[in-house]
């Protein structure tokens, strides 16, 4: 049985501030729970019903996990309809992102995306097609926030996710910077090459102008009907299937 103060620490993950005093984030559900298990995320603490239980054992690592029924569950979940089990998990330290080297493949680069299902749609698609790593704006929206994490259905496990200034490492990196805007060239019949940064804008108002004069080739999804424009998530998942036929992603 969970005790006030237990679900009042749960409950106060659901906000960014307490994810970042206490280094923790909350996973639902025991299927991404169980990938989660499987990566080198830290899993602090399982609080799961009782049916999910021999799932998340059978991992084969030894995890802390609770029993606790479905009042308890609701009590402490982010979502209206609680999966069978939910998870804190502590918050990765990825500093050096320079150490990665940015030659001979691609890296994709968030500028100011806001919504965290969109976020988590990238996170999502980026895994499906082997990238390791995404680069963000110190205003792109959090990774750990519940939203992004449900929605990247446990790919979140398997990317590292940096936030620095931008300016700075586009203004000194020696690979092509592309940025998706509304005027580029088309992804179809872009030269691509090997490399490059691939940037990505925010949702409202695309690449920001600061950015925008770093972008050293600018490239387009063309439009053949009248959409006004494409969701940034199903943008990346475009971007990538292009990509993918033509240079080292990963």
């Amino acid at each position: 049985m969970l005790s006030k103060s237990q679900i009042s620490f749960v409950s106060s993950l659901h906000q960014k501030k307490f994810r970042k005093e206490h280094g923790l984030f909350l996973v639902e559900g025991s299927k991404s729970i169980i990938e989660f298990i499987e990566s080198n995320y830290s899993i602090e603490e399982i609080y799961s019903l009782p049916e999910a239980i021999a799932k998340l054992n059978n991992t084969g690592k030894k995890v802390k996990i609770t029993e606790i029924n479905a009042n308890e569950l609701k009590k402490i979940s982010t979502l209206v309809t609680p999966h069978d089990s939910l998870a804190l998990i502590r918050i990765p330290e990825y500093n050096n992102f320079q150490a990665l080297g940015f030659n001979k493949k691609f890296t994709l680069v968030l500028d100011g995306v806001q919504d965290p299902g969109n976020f988590g749609t990238i996170i999502r698609t980026a895994d499906w097609f082997g990238f390791k790593e995404i680069i963000c704006s110190t205003d792109t929206v959090e990774a750990y926030n519940p939203k992004a994490v449900q929605a990247s259905m446990g790919s979140l496990s398997r990317m590292k996710v940096y936030y620095t200034e931008l300016e700075p490492l586009l203004r000194e990196t020696s690979v092509p910077v592309f940025g998706a805007l509304l005027n580029g060239h088309s992804i179809y019949e872009q030269a691509w090459g090997n490399e490059g940064f691939i940037i990505l804008g925010n949702e409202g108002n695309g690449v920001s102008p600061a950015i925008e004069r770093w972008v050293t080739k600018k490239i387009t999804i063309p439009r053949f009907g009248l959409a006004e424009s494409l969701n940034v998530g199903i943008s990346a998942a475009i971007i990538c299937s292009e990509l993918r036929g033509h240079g080292n992603i990963s």
